[in-house]
């Protein structure tokens, strides 16, 4: 009897030996067996596209080998980040992630069966970048604090756009909303543009548009900016206060975000070495001035770091969805 425990004992150490060596022999050649994928849940044109192609070269030409972006797009990302998560764990697949499909898609939609926390192994935050509320032609609100007092003045009334339900665009405007104690209503739409034109044309009375979109809208004047979603003001609109200025909204602090991402159980020698090869490319002063022009900061720390960032976003996220009630269709 212990002569064949000991035999099947031998022989399961023996295979998670050889398991251990074949992975460690991987994590050791890679990445000279053939390009690297990067898949990039959205269509090409994108600002999450812009970002994966400018790291995507860059890493390439670090690590020696092509970096090919691969755009999958559809349902919010959610495909995407759903084909990474299926890929081979060996370092050749990695995905651009962002807040949407990493964060909020499992909180919002039941169909969504993967778990961004448990199914992707997190390399680095790439950029974070706030949000700013536009206001109609012609609002009298001139700010956050003055929206407020709007609010409480015609409950339900005001109209807020944003780019989906279950979106961090929603998201935002409901912790306002829940910190003011006031009472808004949501309009989604598919996109900026649309956002845009019905803010402008006084369809709705509030949008929010990403910086990229609403910074030459408020530099040109066109329109007007109520508040940007950060904890201070940002350099390219200075005139438009931070939320965090308004006394019932300080320490709120609302940021979109990109971050490079492998599938759970890639090597830790691998994730490491990505990680190290990002944070020399973030620091590349063509880098971050390109993303800065994209109204985006440049990402920095750790995978430790990175992993921790998104624990307590996803924390804040699901317990605004539960308090909300909020769920797509």
């Amino acid at each position: 009897m212990f002569s064949h425990r000991r035999t099947v004992l031998t022989a399961a150490a023996l295979l998670a030996a050889v398991g251990f060596s074949t992975a460690a022999v991987a994590a050791k050649d890679w990445p000279l067996a053939r390009p690297i994928t990067l898949i990039v849940p959205f269509s090409a044109g994108g600002n999450v596209d812009f970002q994966a192609r400018l790291i995507g070269q860059k890493l390439g030409e670090r690590l020696g080998q092509p970096v090919v972006v691969d755009n999958v797009a559809g349902a919010g990302g959610v495909l995407g980040v759903n084909k990474a998560v299926a890929a081979k764990p060996d370092g050749y697949t990695l995905v651009m992630g962002f807040d949407g499909p990493v964060s909020v898609a499992q909180l919002v939609n039941a169909s969504v069966k993967y778990d961004a926390e448990k199914d992707l192994e997190p390399i680095g935050l790439v950029s974070v970048a706030p949000v700013v509320l536009m206001a109609r032609p012609g609002l009298p609100a001139k700010n956050m604090q003055e929206l407020i007092e709007m609010a409480k003045q015609e409950p339900g009334k005001i109209t807020y756009a944003t780019s989906g339900v279950g979106t961090v665009l929603h998201l935002a405007m409901e912790m306002v909303q829940e910190r003011a104690k006031v009472k808004m209503v949501h309009v989604p739409y598919r996109g900026g543009a649309q956002i845009t034109n019905d803010v402008m044309g006084g369809q709705v009375d509030t949008g929010y548009l990403v910086t990229t979109s609403a910074t030459p809208l408020v530099n040109q004047g066109k329109l007007a900016a109520l508040g940007v979603t950060s904890v201070k003001r940002i350099d390219s609109i200075p005139n438009v206060p931070a939320f965090t200025e308004t006394p019932v909204l300080k320490g709120l602090e609302i940021n979109t975000w990109t971050g490079l991402f492998a599938p759970a159980k890639t090597p830790a020698a691998i994730v490491q070495r990505l990680a190290l090869e990002l944070d020399a490319v973030l620091k590349m002063p063509e880098v971050q001035q390109r993303l800065k022009d994209g109204g985006a900061s440049p990402g920095t720390g750790t995978p430790a770091t990175f992993a921790a960032y998104l624990k307590k976003e996803k924390a804040t996220y699901s317990a605004i969805v539960k308090s909300a009630n909020i769920q797509q269709e």
